[in-house]
């Protein structure tokens, strides 16, 4: 062996974070990290490795709300600060379980006759997400449901999902809000409600909650009548809800075994609490991310899993990470800008997509590559002489490796040997410590979201406008000035909602050719 290849061997020895249970190895051999990076960052690292045990122990960390963040006592129900919280998560678990089993056994069933065998999940962001992730990735067992989402107030994509399902008589749904009142799961749900009362069928023999205690969904549920309702707690937030109820259910009424996702997300939380970081996987990642992107978000990370099934993997690490460390504020009040930003989609398409502008392009970016080991269940034919399809697909995925780290683009590779309910619990449980840990390093609040609130303000003050504006509609033809100032409001606001309105609303119909003078009345 040459002094170089027998160098690259023992680095990649060295930077090789593996852990037995569940199988998984986190490799950083190419990550472009030192020993002088782990060594000037050690004491903040140990500061925000004491910081999540102190979260764990039930230290508040949203001091603005007051509350709690307990994702990880999910796994682990006896780290819950109070016996009452990790006497909830049981029961929540076994709820989960039994209801799966009676939906699989037929023992709950459609009152019109029949069985379940599809369950749609009404959700938003985090409530959404997870779920499709883990039903891509892991895949149904014979007598199991598919999962499919309405996940945007979109109407077109509700209808093309219904279509897609046809007729609902053996459709659960699932509807998952925390407050019960978030607008795109309440659109969603009102608008599967109305598809089965078009079919002459009983939603609430169909329907499912998983809700806050005493939120509007709980108590429709309840007055309603409804199979069942699921808890969700304040302190589990929506990116990092996978492995609550929001994500249990539907993995277990889609043949996912939750148990073994659960115990892979706990052996890896026990891992990276390792207190030295250079034993420990996520917190390497989060020295990583702050080292690549100068502790201020200047790079982004691009995902590329090489598997189909990770297709959503992407997704889900954009809003987890995005969402977590997106803020305009750190912990002192001080204007930072933070951020981190995450794109991709998989191997080997990306190398016929944006993997050209990785190669040659702006050094703007880190790479994470996902492989596992395992290419298909069974044999594969040979596609050319002593190569399968499995074959080319890792080929490609070292290829593009070494392709960037010539021209000195770093990356971290994640190793599973097989792509199972445990291995998903793990990747979800290194990602979410990672998150943590890095906000601790930047000093920012990961787990409230106060953007994502003014949103949802700025969206409620144009529905108070788009009212104003319906109801200054005259049955004669008007200027979007005229309107716009019975309205009380900018003519530039009120333009779009005109246009909105006269494309989708048959009591509003469109006037005149010019765009300078479109006036807009009510009726025909």
């Amino acid at each position: 062996m040459s002094d170089t290849a027998s160098a690259r061997f023992d680095r990649f020895l060295r930077w090789r974070c593996a852990l037995a249970e569940p199988p998984l190895e986190v490799d950083f051999a190419l990550s472009g990290l030192e020993e002088g990076h782990v060594d000037a960052m050690r004491p903040r690292l140990t500061a925000a490795l004491e910081a999540m045990q102190a979260l764990e122990g039930g230290a508040i960390a949203n001091p603005d709300e007051g509350r709690m963040v307990g994702h990880y006592w999910l796994r682990a129900p006896e780290l819950a600060p109070e016996p009452e919280m990790g006497q909830a998560i049981r029961e929540a678990l076994a709820q989960v379980k039994a209801l799966a089993a009676d939906v699989h056994s037929g023992a709950i069933a459609p009152p019109e006759g029949g069985r379940f065998r599809h369950a749609v999940l009404v959700g938003i962001g985090g409530s959404a997400l997870g779920p499709m992730l883990v039903a891509d990735a892991l895949g149904a067992a014979e007598s199991a449901l598919s999962v499919t989402a309405i996940d945007n107030t979109d109407p077109d994509g509700i209808d093309r999902t219904l279509a897609r399902l046809g007729s609902l008589r053996e459709v659960m749904v699932l509807v998952t809000s925390k407050s019960g009142s978030t607008p795109e799961t309440r659109n969603g749900m009102l608008e599967v409600q109305h598809a089965c009362r078009q079919q002459g069928l009983d939603f609430a023999k169909r329907a499912i909650a998983i809700t806050q205690e005493g939120s509007a969904l709980a108590q429709r549920a309840d007055a309603e009548g409804w199979i069942a309702r699921f808890p969700m707690w304040d302190w589990v937030g929506g990116r990092t809800s996978e492995l609550s109820a929001v994500g249990l259910l539907p993995a277990a009424l889609h043949g996912v075994d939750v148990d073994a996702m659960l115990a892979g997300a706990r052996a890896v939380d026990a891992a990276t609490r390792e207190p030295d970081p250079r034993h420990n996987p996520a917190a390497l990642l989060a020295l990583w991310w702050h080292a690549q992107s100068n502790g201020r978000g200047e790079r982004a990370m691009v995902v590329l899993p090489y598997k189909d099934r990770l297709l959503l993997l992407s997704r889900y690490l954009q809003q987890l990470v995005m969402e977590s460390l997106g803020k305009q504020l750190d912990r002192k009040g001080k204007t930072v800008h933070q951020g981190l930003t995450v794109y991709g989609n998989k191997g080997s398409t990306d190398q016929h997509a944006y993997v050209q502008q990785l190669r040659d392009g702006r050094p703007d970016f880190f790479a994470v590559f996902v492989r596992e080991l395992r290419d298909r269940d069974g044999p594969s034919i040979e596609v050319e002489e002593g190569a399968t399809s499995g074959d080319f697909l890792h080929g490609f995925l070292l290829g593009t490796r070494a392709a960037l780290a010539e021209v000195k683009r770093t990356s971290v590779t994640i190793t599973v040997p097989r792509l199972d309910a445990g291995a998903m619990g793990g990747l979800i449980a290194l990602f979410e410590r990672a998150v943590g840990l890095y906000g601790e390093l930047v000093d920012i609040n990961a787990y409230h979201q106060p953007g994502v609130e003014a949103g949802k303000r700025a969206a409620k003050v144009v529905l108070e406008l788009q009212a104003r504006v319906v109801a200054a509609l005259g049955a004669s033809p008007q200027l979007c000035t005229a309107i716009a100032g019975a309205a009380d409001a900018d003519p530039a606001d009120v333009w779009p909602l005109l246009e909105h309105l006269a494309a989708t609303r048959d009591d509003v119909q469109q006037r005149g050719a010019d765009p300078a003078l479109a006036t807009f009345a009510r009726g025909a």
